[in-house]
Parts: C-alpha cells; structure tokens; sequence
C-alpha cells in the first residue's frame, strides 16, 4: 500500500523505515530535508509539502511533536486538507491534547477524510523494533481497516473510543510514566545516601510489586549516567502540559503530576530540556548535591 508520512522525527523515521520494511510504499515529508533524505535512502520517495503526500496517498500518517504542528500539516496552507481525496484516512500518531484531536477530526470529516488519533508509547527503541503500544481514538471501522498497518510500528494496538480518546489515554500513560521514574529516582537517591548500592536494590526489587518495565528501562540508564534521549524531558514537559490543561478541563486533580512537571521545568531551566527523561533523577541529585551510582 501506499502510504504517506509526515513528520520524520526521532520516532517517526523508524516507523516509517518499518512501513518500507514490510513492504509498503512511502511518501515521506518533512520539514528537515535530511530527515526525508534518510528515508529517501531507504527506499521511501520524497514529497515537498503535507498537500504533496496526501495527493499521492489514501492513508496518510502524522508524527509531529505538538497539537499547532498537527494543525498546519493538517488545516494549514499546503495540508493535508489541501490535498487529500474523499475517503482518505488521516491517522495523527503525535502526541497532542484530546480537544486538539477532535477539532481537527471535525476540519477532516467536513471535507470527507476520516481521521483517527493514534498516539504510541515506548520512545524511540521500541519505534526502531517495531514494538510500540499504540492507543487509538475514532470509528471503529476505520480502526479495523487500518489496524494492520499500525501493528507494523506497534506490538500492540487498542481502540479506546471516538475522536480523542487515544490521546486521552496517551496523557494517563504519560503521567505514569513521570511519577514512575521520579518514585525510582527518590527511591534510589534514598539508597544511595543510605550507604546501599542502588544496582543491587535494583536488583532485589525489580521481581516484585515495585518492579515495572519503567524502571527496568530507566534504573540502569539513572545509575549509568546515560540521559541520550529516547523521550526528551522537553517533550515530556508538553505532555504534561497537556495532561494539566486537558484534566482542569474535565476538573480531574493532577496534584502529582503537577509535581513532577516543576521537577521538568526546572531541568529545563538547567539546559537539560534534550535529556532522556530519566534525568528526573538530576533534579534530586541537584536538591541534595549528590549523585546515584
């Protein structure tokens, strides 16, 4: 099948590297020429705008970092609304606010596509592996019809309602993941000035109630010292962001989450908005000046 992607990003460019991989045929654009080069090289063919791709496609994909740039690659001057034919299917895999999705579902269903929200978690190396958990909103028809495709990227796929209810479930992920990786980060930093070495306390719980894929990922890059991004504490910040925004709107307290989210914006503020997002632990170590190992 011939598919469109737009946004070719940390996450985005795997995943349509896998598209091709599995036999599909790509139409890729976005906004830094080399990203489009790379999938180019791999056997992807380059558009030069949104409205390019959809000319060309009757599944476009969308992987963008935040609900404005959905928008212009969607509603705005050479879009995707621009170019996209009657019984397209836009599936918008970004992470963006609920309200986002669904004002622009509404922009798509007046000019005949139909659009399903479908944003992913597992960072960039389950989107190299191809094994990304991907949450998705909107008809359940167009779910099914596309759901192939999406088990391309992903080793999973769920239906969680209409329009929005995908990214609704991707802000829940979102605020799991943050409070999980600062509760490792306190709990390790705790051991550490205790005189206990956080690798064997990783060690003796990781079997337990305590034990999580997210601390499994992110405990030994803490005690490494390794923050190369797979997530950014930047992008994290946005998504909390929208988690806030999104729970003030339909009055759900977020008193954690808020929380965490100034441990991120001071980070950021500390030029650490491009770490991976388990240096949460820097913030702790910043707080009692000293490190975990």
């Amino acid at each position: 099948m011939k598919i469109g992607f737009i946004g070719l990003g940390i996450m985005g460019k795997p995943m349509a590297v896998n598209l091709l991989k599995a036999g599909h045929e790509i139409v890729a654009f976005d906004v830094n020429e080399s990203n489009v080069k790379d999938v180019a090289d791999a056997g992807g063919r380059a558009a030069g705008t949104s409205k390019e791709v959809a000319e060309q496609c009757m599944v476009i994909i969308t992987m963008l970092p935040n609900s404005p740039h959905v928008k212009a690659a969607v509603m705005g001057e050479a879009g995707v609304l621009e170019g996209a034919k009657a019984g397209a299917v836009l599936i918008d895999m970004s992470s963006i606010a609920p309200l986002a999705s669904q004002e622009i579902g509404k922009a798509c269903a007046a000019k005949g596509i139909r659009m399903l929200d479908a944003p992913v978690s597992g960072g960039e190396p389950k989107a190299i592996d191809g094994s990304l958990s991907i949450m998705v909103g909107g008809d359940k028809e167009v779910f099914e019809e596309v759901k192939d495709i999406l088990l391309v990227m992903g080793a999973s796929a769920v239906h969680c309602g209409s329009i929005g209810a995908g990214n609704t479930t991707k802000l829940a992920n979102q605020v799991i993941v943050a409070l999980n990786i600062a509760a490792v980060s306190e709990a390790f930093l705790l051991a550490s000035k205790a005189g206990v070495d956080p690798k064997l306390v990783f060690d003796a719980i990781k079997g337990g109630l305590a034990g999580s894929t997210v601390m499994n990922a992110k405990a030994p890059m803490i005690m490494e010292r390794n923050f190369k991004p797979g997530f950014k504490i930047d992008l994290h910040i946005k998504d909390l962001g929208n988690a806030l925004e999104t729970g003030h709107g339909v009055g759900a307290p977020l008193p954690l989450t808020a929380a965490v989210m100034e441990m991120l914006q001071t980070l950021h503020a500390d030029g650490c908005g491009q770490d991976d997002h388990s240096a949460i632990a820097k913030y702790y170590e910043k707080v009692c000046g000293s490190e975990i190992r």
